[in-house]
């Protein structure tokens, strides 16, 4: 997705993620019919940006319910 507006994503880190640096992700899920997520030791380094069913249906995949996890 090109031309998506990041500038008001509440970014959340992960709950797997540990407190020395490990393996992060960031999730933004407060902006309407898209998830964006990025690596949270390299913001910069750019955002994969999913469409809010793909992004559910990935979840739920993965054995998750509940995408606040």
């Amino acid at each position: 997705m090109r031309g998506v507006d990041l500038s008001s994503a509440t970014w959340r880190k992960s709950s797997y993620s540990n407190s020395d640096g490990g393996n992060c992700v960031e999730v933004a899920q407060n902006l309407p019919s898209v998830v964006p997520v990025r690596d949270s030791k390299a913001p910069a380094r750019g955002t994969l940006v999913f469409e809010a069913a793909a992004w559910a249906a990935f979840v739920a995949a993965v054995g998750g319910d509940d995408i606040e996890s």
